[in-house]
């Protein structure tokens, strides 16, 4: 299983997540054939793909404008759970958890979920970084349903049209 969370650009609290428990490719861009799609100026249509081996998941950078760990570019990274990366230099930030017990699909895991594609609007804001306990949280809804606002929509130093 593997769980993708879009921060918050200025406070690093989960906006949006994504879970993808027999993936063995997911893909994250601009591009609606995407897993996650983020409507960005400064994400690339095919931005990242996070590639399965085993029960070990590698992030390959695909972006024009780069994929950066710790404010340096990065090509190719294994994927270590909690791992925060930019899209773009001063892009959205995606967290990246991993269950490094779940089975693989090469082990017989039968795949219930189906491939669940949501778009949303991401800011080009930096911030600093910080990592965060995260809520489980399996469905999601377009950005912009009440019944679907974050703690992050719900703060004053929040600004609605960056979303």
């Amino acid at each position: 299983m593997i769980k993708l969370t879009l921060l918050h650009p200025l406070q690093s609290i989960p906006v949006r997540s994504w879970i993808f428990e027999d993936e063995q490719v997911v893909r994250i861009g601009r591009s609606t054939e995407n897993h996650v799609v983020l409507f960005s100026a400064v994400v690339s249509r095919r931005h990242i793909e996070l590639r399965r081996s085993g029960i070990t998941w590698e992030l390959i950078n695909l972006g024009t404008n780069g994929t950066y760990l710790d404010g340096k570019p990065i090509a190719k990274v294994p994927v270590v759970d909690g791992l925060i990366v930019h899209l773009a230099r001063s892009g959205p930030k995606i967290q990246i958890n991993v269950d490094p017990n779940q089975p693989s699909v090469e082990l017989g895991v039968p795949s219930v979920k189906p491939r669940d594609v949501k778009a949303i609007h991401a800011p080009s804001l930096g911030a600093p970084l910080s990592t965060i306990p995260l809520r489980d949280q399996k469905e999601v809804g377009t950005s912009r349903e009440e019944d679907e606002l974050t703690a992050a929509e719900k703060t004053p130093n929040y600004l609605e049209e960056d979303y």
